[in-house]
């Protein structure tokens, strides 16, 4: 069970995951080595599966984001799953889902004319919602 400074530390670590200990300590009033030592367990755990970093996907060319629902009319899937993984350089995640539709595909994109051409090629294998993102 996670107590209340646990929680404190799994908040400061997502805000921002390059702390040191030291300071991660200061912030929940814990010590250098007992802040390492409850998140060392907390990894142990399982809690804490990894560290990642937020990429800005703008200043690296791709200027669309979308959101794509995707619908299959079979319950085979491998075609699209197939056709997923060789578009890998524009999909930042593919979800599977429950609702309206079967997967959720977070997309980027450097132009507008690739997007066309991924849903043209994506149309093959599975009907879809398209969704772009305006603002964050």
């Amino acid at each position: 069970m996670l107590d209340n400074t646990d929680m404190r530390i799994l908040n400061e670590l997502s805000m921002n995951s390059r702390l040191t200990m030291k300071e991660l300590g200061k912030k929940v009033h814990l010590t250098g080595p007992a802040v390492s030592t409850r998140v060392a367990k907390l990894e142990d755990q399982g809690v804490i599966e990894g560290y990642s970093i937020k990429v800005n996907q703008v200043k690296l060319g791709y200027l669309v984001h979308a959101f794509i629902t995707i619908i299959t009319e079979s319950t085979y899937h491998q075609p699209y799953l197939s056709f997923i993984k060789m578009q890998k350089q524009y999909i930042i995640n593919n979800y599977k889902i429950s609702g309206d539709g079967c997967y959720l595909l977070e997309c980027k994109f450097p132009s507008n004319e690739i997007l066309s051409d991924f849903l043209n090629d994506l149309n093959e294998h599975a009907n879809y919602k398209l969704s772009i993102i305006i603002d964050i």
